[in-house]
């Protein structure tokens, strides 16, 4: 493909992926306040007794149903924007390597999906209740919903980028750049840079928040291993 070809299927693929957000959003707008609630409820739970969630802006909360309304979408066609990212770099891709098309789509969309519920029950609470500790009776935790949604969604793309870990080590296993042996021999390493990068990722310097994302990164990278060992069992690396 020339490289207007390839700009023109990268266009068509943004606008079918967009649209089914779209139509996501729709739906899931039908159900906002039930969605919304959920979204919330981890914040709510966390805070101190008798603290609430504000807004002091007037179009604050309309702007919070809108995002949440497509967020939801693009869970909802999820499945079918990574299949279309998969329809984008097949053409590259040998006649062999194109039967992978199912364990791509399951293992991204599984992986988004894994990643956003456990940033909402775990990582999202933690780190709301650690800021709540900071309540006193000189000190009251009134967090605005922007400020508190705005947490909530870094962490979720944070988790669901850590989740597609084990989509990226199967197809390196695949294509044979990465083998279950090679990982399994350099996790002492890889347990130092994921450390690091939990770091990096943590709003806080407590130890405790940098725990909470090490853990499921180090959990996936030995899920790795075995998923790469099943991708490749017979490489004598």
């Amino acid at each position: 493909m020339a490289f207007l070809e390839h700009l023109d299927e990268l266009r068509t693929r943004i606008i079918r992926s967009s649209i089914a957000i779209a139509l996501g959003a729709v739906i899931a707008f039908a159900f906002i306040d039930r969605i919304v609630d959920f979204v919330l409820a981890p914040a709510r739970k966390s805070l101190p007794s008798g603290a609430i969630l504000i807004y002091t802006s007037p179009g604050e909360a309309f702007a919070l149903y809108m995002q949440v309304a497509i967020m939801a979408g693009a869970v909802l066609a999820s499945a079918f924007v990574m299949f279309q990212v998969w329809r984008f770099i097949a053409p590259a891709l040998y006649s062999r390597e194109k039967r992978l098309a199912i364990p791509f789509v399951v293992l991204s969309s599984g992986g988004l999906i894994g990643g956003a519920l456990f940033s909402h029950f775990v990582v999202f609470p933690a780190m709301m209740a650690f800021f709540g500790t900071f309540s006193s009776s000189q000190l009251q935790f009134l967090p605005r919903l922007e400020d508190a949604f705005d947490l909530y969604t870094k962490m979720l793309i944070g988790m669901i980028a850590v989740f597609q870990m084990p989509t990226i080590t199967f197809f390196l296993a695949k294509m044979r750049v990465i083998t279950a042996r090679f990982l399994a021999r350099h996790i002492k390493y890889a347990v130092l840079i994921i450390f690091i990068v939990a770091a990096v990722l943590t709003p806080s310097s407590d130890p405790w928040n940098q725990i909470i994302f090490a853990v499921p990164m180090i959990g996936l990278y030995l899920l790795g291993i075995v998923i790469a060992w099943l991708a490749a069992p017979s490489d004598p690396r």
